[in-house]
């Protein structure tokens, strides 16, 4: 098993609570880039917020910013073609990940593995994590508009982990855009007639830019290693779920901080389907007396989410686990802290297509001043909420083959998505 992630000091970390505070400052540090901007969302909209950091990105690029951004070929499908217009000849690089403009796509192995991170890197300086999707948060892209906003959360932070959110951002951007024009650029270098001495000018660029890389990254790995010893606030780690090194990482500090909670621990969830290990974990901190206390939806965009979540009710509630369900509005947010100091914002929920299949990040923030600023906005978000008592849930048997019939569901769609059989 992966060793969990090693926190580092030394950082700033501000909580932004939805759009209103989260689009501002995105777009306050785009506008003082001056080196490379990258950016991942899985939806983006054509609205005003989108239309403002769209406007911040292609004036960065004018300046000569050097401006990655990706989105889900999904999640943003429906204003893809608003952005490649108004990008078009910008100099911002628009790659999609996993397109499906072509129904041939959606045939393709691993469709249903999606890209669901949100992320924003300036300079490798400015770095925003979190649930937040470009789109306003009193818009709905299957209810239309709302009369109140989204409850989501995500966080700017300024320190070494910034470059670890930049290399995320990297990497997904790069693997989107090669796999979409790969083959061309191939194609066309190999048929080209120049091809000898276009090849000793592209090794000759790529050899100095490898020499600079390489004393980047030393640079860059002899700070990250004087980070990890640094014991001032904020410690904190930058957690990624892939199909790859880290499959089960987020899970992973999850199962930690549940397994060594000692008073409390308070989750904010939209989509909750935990795995076993961690259904096991939950009950596990009620019984040794931890408590725990869930905020599910109560507005659901989705059916089959409440019939997933409210399946488990009976037995968490039975064990001494809390269940609140937000009315105020539709809840996005996935943040949780465990007693004193542990504390996670991110994109992940806990539920199969988070757990195992899509790109997530999480940043978890070893801190008693961010763990506290995390318990205030749960309690905030407790007013909008009624508590679920157990003569409320359902019961009998028509609860057990709702519950064989959410567990039967969960593992048909991962076998479809080439996931594990068993969750």
């Amino acid at each position: 098993m992966r060793a969990r992630a090693a926190p580092c000091g030394g950082h700033e970390i501000r909580l932004l609570e939805g759009g209103d505070e989260l689009f501002p400052a995105l777009c306050e540090a785009i506008r003082a880039a001056t080196h490379e901007v990258w950016f991942a969302s899985y939806i983006v909209h054509t609205d005003a917020p989108s239309e403002a950091v769209l406007d911040a990105l292609r004036a960065a690029a004018r300046r000569g910013v050097r401006v990655r951004m990706v989105v889900d070929g999904f999640g943003a499908r429906h204003a893809l073609p608003w952005w490649q217009e108004r990008l078009e000849g910008s100099g911002v690089a628009l790659a999609v990940f996993r397109p499906i403009d072509r129904w041939w796509h959606w045939l393709q192995p691993g469709q249903l593995r999606r890209l669901h991170q949100k992320l924003c890197v300036v300079d490798g300086e400015h770095a925003f994590v979190g649930g937040i999707n470009l789109i306003d948060d009193r818009r709905d892209l299957n209810h239309g508009e709302l009369e109140a906003p989204r409850l989501d959360y995500a966080v700017h932070l300024r320190g070494a982990l910034a470059h670890d959110v930049a290399r995320a951002a990297r990497k997904v951007w790069t693997r989107a855009w090669l796999g979409r024009d790969f083959s061309e650029e191939l194609r066309d270098w190999l048929l080209a007639p120049e091809l000898v001495d276009r090849s000793r000018e592209l090794l000759g660029r790529w050899w100095q830019r490898t020499r600079g890389l390489l004393g980047v990254r030393k640079a860059l790995r002899a700070q990250q290693r004087a980070a990890q010893s640094d014991r001032r606030p904020v410690r904190a780690a930058f957690v990624l779920r892939d199909n790859l090194r880290h499959r089960h990482d987020i899970e992973r500090e999850y199962l930690h901080a549940l397994r060594s909670a000692q008073t409390r621990f308070d989750l904010i969830c939209p989509y909750f389907y935990p795995s076993a290990r961690l259904l096991r974990a939950l009950l596990g901190a009620a019984r040794r007396g931890v408590q725990v206390r869930l905020l599910l939806q109560g507005r659901f965009d989705y059916r089959l989410a409440a019939l997933a979540a409210r399946a488990l009710y009976a037995e968490l509630l039975a064990r001494g686990v809390r269940i609140y369900e937000y009315r105020a509005a539709f809840l996005h947010a996935k943040v949780a802290l465990a007693d004193a100091e542990w504390a996670t914002v991110g994109s992940s929920n806990l539920d199969p297509t988070s757990l195992l299949l899509n790109l997530e990040a999480n940043v978890v923030v070893y801190d008693a001043g961010f763990n506290q600023e995390i318990g205030q906005a749960f309690e905030r978000a407790l007013e909008g909420a009624e508590a679920i008592h157990p003569a409320g849930a359902p019961q009998g048997l028509g609860a057990w083959l709702k519950r064989l019939l959410v567990a039967w569901i969960a593992q048909t769609y991962l076998r479809v998505a080439g996931g594990p059989e068993r969750y």
